[in-house]
């Protein structure tokens, strides 16, 4: 399909081949960024539908707050980060930073907030430093990893979904009070109630233990296409490296872990199915180079992302809608 724009912009693809990103460079250093987008917020959001990612470069995005009003343009409602999983920082107004985890880290590929009944349709995000080294924000096509995952294997989740526990220690991980962005445990029974989070208070350490059942897969509301949408592989306590995984169960044991998924009905997941998981998401995964001030917006449920270990500084700011 060919989309073309006005000649203040030339376009292209992070990956040819795949057609993976779609990329639309401005090369008017007098462009007014923010009347584009609004005069073209209609296309971008089919050509969004289409591939579900689009780069825009040289696009004049000087500053956070500059982020923050060019995303408020492609979509108005803005969301909190609520239930979270990752510690992050507010930057002001709805943009917050990218999951904080030490720089030697890889952080899996996953949809945002797929752990829950509730996510954001887009994510946003914009580089504000670019690490010297690394660091780079891989995509995958949530539509070709579903494909390409063994039918025996998805039909297994599609029948009994995702079971998260996650217990809430005080010290380890992010703290309930974190998680839920309050201090107050009714308004943290409401929330679960209202998302059928089953919620269980406790004397010691943990101090809270939640569990809730949510999809394996979803269907876009838009396109009518079936995605990969869960969290299994990043939850699941294979996902930790040996030593931590080791020293936190001599700490809390296996019951106590700070997160774990197991199938719907309670099951253990198989450690082979997960890495077959995980071995689909590296090889559908695109990585490119970040440039300062680029901006990349996703369809969350049409595509994954991630997070490259990096030397140096790095910032990337994230919004949501």
């Amino acid at each position: 399909m060919e989309f073309s724009f006005t000649s203040e912009v030339q376009t292209s693809f992070i990956n040819q081949e795949s057609k993976t990103l779609f990329v639309v460079e401005a090369h008017n250093k007098e462009l007014n960024s923010f009347k584009w987008v609004e005069e073209n917020k209609s296309l971008l959001e089919k050509i969004l539908l289409t591939y579900g990612g689009i780069l825009l470069r040289n696009f004049n995005i000087l500053s956070v707050s500059d982020f923050s009003r060019l995303a408020q343009i492609i979509c108005p409602n803005l969301l909190d980060y609520t239930y979270r999983s990752t510690p992050r920082t507010k930057l002001g107004g709805k943009v917050y930073t990218a999951t904080e985890y030490p720089a030697e880290r890889t952080i899996l590929m996953h949809n945002e907030n797929s752990y829950s009944k509730s996510w954001p349709q887009k994510i946003m995000f914009y580089s504000v430093i670019v690490a010297s080294d690394g660091g780079e924000t891989p995509i995958a096509d949530s539509r070709s990893v579903y494909q390409k995952i063994d039918p025996i294997i998805k039909n297994k989740f599609e029948e009994k979904g995702v079971l998260y526990v996650r217990n809430y220690h005080r010290g380890i991980d992010l703290n309930w009070q974190q998680v839920f962005q309050t201090e107050s445990k009714s308004e943290v029974e409401m929330y679960c109630k209202s998302n059928d989070i089953e919620v269980e208070w406790k004397s010691g350490n943990p101090e809270l233990t939640t569990r809730q059942r949510c999809q394996a897969t979803t269907t876009h509301p838009l396109t009518g296409e079936i995605v990969w949408f869960n969290q299994a592989h990043l939850f699941h306590s294979s996902a930790l490296e040996d030593n931590v995984l080791s020293s936190l169960l001599n700490e809390v044991g296996e019951d106590s872990l700070p997160r774990n998924a197991y199938y719907g009905d309670g099951s253990i997941i198989e450690k082979e199915v997960l890495d077959h998981i995980r071995a689909i998401y590296d090889q559908e995964k695109i990585k490119f180079k970040w440039q300062k001030r680029d901006v990349m917006i996703l369809d969350n449920l049409l595509m994954a992302h991630g997070r490259e270990p990096y030397a140096g500084e790095r910032k990337v700011a994230v919004t949501m809608s």
